[in-house]
């Protein structure tokens, strides 16, 4: 389209705006909203996250725990933030990979209320069990839970937690009772308390009840064992072939925010994966890096999407 001088200037002035605004960002705290319980993996990576951004700008990043709902009430309100570059939305496949398959209908749209920011981690679970619990193996768990169809319990607190008990559950051919919680922490409180039989969850959240044996841990999700527990065989290894099922952490702003302001915070996230406080976090939970475009996230999700649909449909899950 050919702009006259009137309309080339009426552009430029449109767009300078735009140019101070991402030239002067942030210059204000910044809020993350973690649609997960304090405490929770999430909760962690974004606060390391979080640090991270506050070093470079010298601003504050607060942490807004907006916990239930499967993520959705977190994903909700971020959703309606103004579209400014100063609230993010740090998440996971739950929100954007998972609930759209799991839900008759969200009032979200993962892909159309959001813009992609980046990658922040990926990583896989752990498979635990209260100590009490006569199971010493996955090869036991599944044996108890074959002999007693749908009397043990699984609890999740999201939805990489529940696929991933639904999956061993087609895989296996056994079946168990699910539990639904708000967070993962939540349900570990339970199994702890023998209120549920078995829960997979995130490292962050599983490795150090394990550490302190307050729990068993019985395999991990990956397709290799975890660094943080080489001894720990994959749930693959240990009597169900083929089993993988991980996770990952992404950040996102709500739709219509400047481009010039998503380049910045991706910038500034990017560079906040290598700060200490993150470091910590990776090597602590056993969560590798990964970062990536803005770009790179969507097409990242829509492949994780199909998937993970691709995973609920053959578990049987029925849309709520």
């Amino acid at each position: 389209m050919h702009l006259t001088p009137l309309r080339m200037i009426a552009a430029l002035c449109t767009a300078l705006p735009l140019s101070v605004a991402a030239q002067n960002f942030p210059n204000k705290p910044i809020t993350f909203i973690v649609p997960f319980a304090a405490g929770s993996a999430t909760d962690q990576i974004g606060r390391a996250i979080g640090q991270g951004v506050s070093e470079q700008t010298g601003q504050s990043v607060v942490i807004e725990n907006r916990a239930g709902a499967s993520a959705i009430i977190g994903a909700q309100t971020a959703a309606r933030a103004p579209a400014d570059g100063y609230t993010v939305l740090i998440t996971t496949n739950t929100t954007h990979a998972a609930n759209e398959h799991l839900y008759k209908s969200l009032p979200y749209d993962p892909v159309k209320d959001f813009s992609p920011v980046t990658l922040l981690g990926k990583g896989g679970q752990i498979m635990v069990i209260n100590p009490s619990s006569s199971a010493k193996t996955v090869s036991d768990f599944l044996a108890l839970a074959k002999q007693s169809p749908g009397k043990l319990s699984f609890g999740s607190g999201s939805s990489s937690s529940r696929i991933a008990g639904e999956l061993l559950q087609q895989m296996a051919g056994i079946k168990l009772l699910h539990v639904p919680y708000k967070s993962n922490p939540l349900a570990v409180t339970d199994l702890l308390g023998g209120q549920i039989d078995m829960m997979i969850t995130d490292t962050a959240t599983g490795l150090p009840q394990v550490a302190s044996d307050k729990l068993r841990a019985l395999g991990f999700t990956g397709s290799q064992r975890s660094p943080l527990a080489p001894d720990l065989p994959t749930i693959a290894e240990a009597g169900v072939p083929g089993y993988e099922m991980g996770y990952w952490f992404a950040a996102y702003v709500p739709d219509g925010t400047p481009d010039e302001i998503v380049t910045k915070l991706h910038d500034l996230l990017t560079k906040a994966t290598e700060s200490q406080a993150a470091k910590h976090f990776y090597e602590s939970t056993g969560t590798a890096p990964a970062t990536s475009t803005p770009k790179e996230l969507a097409d990242f999700q829509r492949s994780e999407s199909e998937k993970w649909g691709d995973i609920i449909r053959k578990a049987g899950i029925t849309p709520e």
